[in-house]
């Protein structure tokens, strides 16, 4: 709580999304657009991911189309803005490096220099609600269903 004393201020899905575009438009210029960036209620962050980036394609006339869009855990509507960015900045960077490899946390990196970090405290703060300890930010667990 020293450190990470109060949550963000990105409500909305939209707010979400402005801010999200705004900070690939600042570092990854080449990458496509976002179709959709939201909160997701239904990723469970302690089991799976605390975020999602897919990529669907369709045909669309004579075209193949495809959609980008960014899931983002609803746990993290009320995180820090730090935890948020580390995620956000995760994502991003899948738009351009598929597999965690070297160059992917290179890049994560270059977004976020305190990337690792963070990701280190985003994971003990999962494993502190994993152990039954409540939500530090925002409303209980039992009041957020």
């Amino acid at each position: 709580m020293e450190r990470y004393p109060t949550p963000h201020g990105l409500r909305t899905d939209g707010a979400l999304y402005r801010h999200v575009e705004a900070l690939r438009q600042e570092h990854l210029r080449q990458t496509p657009r976002l179709d959709r960036v939201v909160y997701d209620s239904k990723i469970h962050v302690v089991r799976n991911a605390l975020g999602l980036h897919t990529i669907s394609s369709r045909v669309q006339g004579g075209r193949l189309k495809a959609q980008h869009e960014i899931r983002i855990g609803a746990l993290f509507k009320d995180a820090p803005a730090p935890f948020l960015s580390m995620i956000v900045v995760h994502e991003l960077a899948h738009l351009r490096e598929r597999e965690h490899n070297k160059a992917f946390y290179r890049l994560c990196e270059h977004l976020e220099p305190a990337y690792h970090q963070l990701e280190l405290d985003v994971r003990l703060y999962l494993t502190h609600l994993e152990a039954g300890g409540a939500r530090l930010w925002g409303l209980p667990d039992s009041a957020s269903a």
